[in-house]
């Protein structure tokens, strides 16, 4: 049987027999994988703690007909604990998890990026991102928007998302893609206070020190956020309910 190494991130975990595990990963380099993790749920089991949803790991596997085999786990980062003990991190890191499930749909796909984003924001939620801690609900916001952007998505923050028009437009439509001009504004757009598109902006590019607002700012950006992701993903997430709750 072929053997190869690869980081990951467990994206999520089903029960397999009586001791068994089937682990989906999004990996470095191989994209999604579906693999057995033999015996993990025993007790005198190795490596069963380093294989919990949301745990950044070093793997070895080797490849089946159907799913590959875990035959070694090593952690990169013990996210799972700290996150699995604070109802918003964990919130927040399944919405980011079913995400990157959704977005990478088929497996084996190429997902670099993919696994950067998901990754750097699961260290972001245990250990603060570059300009001090955020909000779970801020770092899950961002990763949404640079996610879907990654995936081809990406929302039209400056100019009019339907004629092109350079301005500071006030106006977001999700079915549009982006902010839109007041000639353009269609049934249903949103109109949000001041202060939440340049929000936006910022989430989608990183730019922490500028994440820094009012909570009704930011609170308003979720709900933008939350739409654009459901409209993108055809159906809404079953977490992000619950994140927002």
């Amino acid at each position: 049987m072929a053997t190869y190494r690869d980081e990951a991130v467990v994206l999520r975990t089903h029960k397999l027999g009586e001791a068994d595990r089937i682990i989906t990963l999004l990996c470095r380099e191989h994209g999604k994988v579906r693999a057995v993790a033999k015996g993990v749920r025993r007790t005198s089991s190795k490596f069963g703690a380093r294989l919990e949803p949301f745990t950044i790991v070093d793997l070895q596997l080797y490849t089946g007909r159907n799913l590959d085999t875990v035959t070694q786990a090593v952690t990169l980062a013990a996210t799972f604990e700290a996150i699995s003990s604070d109802y918003g991190l964990f919130t927040a890191a399944q919405v980011m998890a079913e995400t990157a499930d959704r977005v990478v749909a088929e497996e084996r796909q190429p997902a670099l990026q993919q696994y950067l984003l998901l990754s750097g924001a699961l260290r972001a939620l245990v250990n603060g991102t570059t300009a001090g801690p955020r909000p779970a609900t801020v770092i899950m916001d961002s990763y949404l928007l640079r996610s879907l952007a990654t995936a081809g998505y990406a929302p039209t923050l400056t100019d009019c998302a339907r004629c092109g028009a350079s301005g500071d437009h006030e106006s977001f439509s999700v079915p549009a893609g982006g902010v839109v001009c007041q000639a353009c504004r269609p049934v249903g757009s949103v109109h949000p206070r001041a202060g939440t598109i340049e929000y936006l902006r910022a989430l989608l590019t990183g730019d922490w020190p500028a994440t820094l607002v009012d909570e009704a700012v930011a609170k308003a950006a979720s709900g933008i956020v939350s739409a654009f992701t459901t409209w993108h993903l055809e159906r809404g997430l079953r977490s992000l309910s619950l994140a927002h709750g």
